[in-house]
């Protein structure tokens, strides 16, 4: 059977038949004698030869194609495949991170084109659920953090949407903050997840009874959250309780450090609770970031150990770091708290990152609060933890 579409224009009629014509003007003549001036319209238009009635039909051009929309050069570039330099500078000024690689990489290694989704500074930021089936494993002890098989990381994953709008722009001074010593007391870790901005990392220690439920409340309300992993100290009185990863044992040390992973989900990676004896040990320390390499964690400094080997190691097995600049609740006294505030304001104009810790004490969540909110103004925008990683680590070097 043939289409129309296939059928040549006027060759689709019917053969002509004796008497055809004698029904077209009868037709013809009712109409004239029912309609008039209809019938008179319809004899307007040119005939065919044969007497029959010939369809015109006007021809309209296509409109024209939208336009795409533009796109910053910046963005242009990196998203382009032609090597990894471009889109990695403008990872590093942006604090955004792309995640690359999985079943869908280039046979050739090369890195595949970079989506980059801009999000307004004032539009809330979910995060991505948690547990993510891709990024667990079962264990004894509970849900344990792993690299997906498409390459896919918790740090990556689990981290909090940075914001490109109007405020953060590359070059703007950048300021995290992480709270540690949440799900130790309801009533302070409840303060904290609604007081301090969403952009405030928080660092859940494993010894809650109800720290996988807060845990979970906190990434509801937008902050990126850690665990704050208790460190085996110099001093054995300062001991915070069981399950604390030791020097010299390191198969007791893996075993401790699967109980601690497994008592929540969701968490980017860890940061130290004490841990001045534990991470002056070489090997101790090499042992912890091969595991958090291996699961895909990141690796957060408190900043409180001087002897701390964990840069050198963390660089070793390939696990993002970063050491806090300041300690901001020190002491306890509100004008300390607001002089570290000031002295983390000055680092970041200075260095173009800086990243404080806090004990999460009441008195210097409050003013922690006030501070990050009034910082827009001040030309500084506030980021997660995870976004201040790879930043500060370019700074660093450009400072050497």
């Amino acid at each position: 059977m043939i289409d129309d579409l296939d059928r040549p224009l006027g060759m689709d009629r019917e053969p002509h038949r004796p008497g055809g014509g004698l029904r077209l003007w009868v037709g013809l003549g009712l109409a004239l004698a029912l309609g008039g001036g209809a019938a008179m319209a319809l004899l307007g238009h040119s005939q065919a030869p044969g007497g029959e009635p010939e369809a015109v039909a006007k021809i309209q051009p296509l409109p024209p194609k939208p336009a795409e929309p533009a796109v910053s050069p910046a963005i242009r570039t990196a998203s382009r495949d032609e090597g990894a330099a471009p889109a990695a500078q403008f990872e590093t000024e942006s604090g955004v991170k792309v995640f690359r690689g999985g079943p869908s990489q280039p046979a050739d290694g090369r890195a595949p084109g970079a989506l980059i989704i801009q999000v307004p500074d004032n539009a809330f930021h979910p995060l991505s659920p948690a547990p993510d089936h891709r990024l667990v494993e079962k264990s004894r002890y509970g849900l344990l953090p792993r690299r997906g098989k498409d390459g896919a990381s918790p740090a990556v994953i689990y981290a909090r949407p940075l914001a490109m709008g109007a405020q953060i722009k590359p070059g703007t001074p950048r300021i995290a903050i992480v709270v540690g010593g949440m799900g130790l007391n309801r009533g302070v870790t409840e303060e904290a997840i609604r007081d301090l901005p969403p952009a405030v990392s928080l660092a859940f220690a494993p010894y809650g009874g109800d720290v996988s439920a807060q845990a979970a409340a906190a990434r509801e309300a937008g902050h990126e959250i850690l665990l704050q992993t208790p460190l085996e100290p110099f001093n054995s009185a300062d001991s915070p309780g069981p399950h604390v990863l030791m020097s010299g044992d390191s198969a007791k040390a893996s075993e401790d450090l699967h109980w601690q992973m497994g008592r929540f989900t969701g968490y980017i990676g860890l940061v130290n609770f004490l841990g001045g004896k534990f991470t002056a040990d070489r090997a101790a320390t090499a042992d912890l970031m091969a595991e958090l390499a291996e699961r895909g964690l990141d690796y957060v400094d408190d900043g409180s150990s001087p002897q701390s080997l964990a840069s050198e190691a963390a660089s070793e097995k390939g696990v993002g770091f970063v050491k806090a600049d300041l300690r901001l609740d020190e002491s306890k006294k509100p004008e300390a708290v607001d002089a570290a505030l000031f002295r983390l304001e000055e680092l970041a104009r200075k260095n173009g990152v800086a990243v404080g810790f806090a004990a999460g004490l009441p008195e210097a969540n409050a003013r922690i609060a006030r501070f990050a909110n009034d910082l827009a103004k001040r030309g500084l925008a506030l980021v997660p933890v995870s976004a201040a990683l790879g930043a500060k680590t370019s700074t660093q070097g450009a400072n050497k």
